[in-house]
């Protein structure tokens, strides 16, 4: 499966608990599987109407955590401004390879 999930916390300042709670059952669901590799949380800022967004982004191994908390389908996100909240620093070459690897 090749799907991404995201989900739009809306407005930075507010997107705190949202977040956290997003983490929670994620790490859960994340131990519970037994720590998955192609498993990951990632976070960006994005730019949004007149404030700056949190997106969320769920990878295709955490479609069952993503789904449970209404993300939507997405492609996968380019790597740029992303920040790994759950899952281990091996996930990066594997779901972001770099060209000519």
């Amino acid at each position: 499966m090749s799907t991404w999930f995201s989900q739009n916390l809306g407005d930075a300042m507010f997107a705190s608990e949202p977040l956290r709670q997003i983490e929670a059952l994620f790490t859960s669901e994340y131990m519970a599987a037994g720590r998955p590799k192609e498993m990951a949380l990632f976070t960006r800022h994005e730019s949004g109407r007149l404030h700056c967004e949190v997106m969320v982004y769920f990878t295709p191994a955490a479609a069952g955590v993503a789904k449970k908390i209404g993300a939507i389908r997405c492609r996968r996100p380019s790597r740029e401004g992303l920040s790994l909240k759950v899952g281990t620093d091996d996930v990066w070459p594997v779901l972001f390879p770099e060209p000519g690897n």
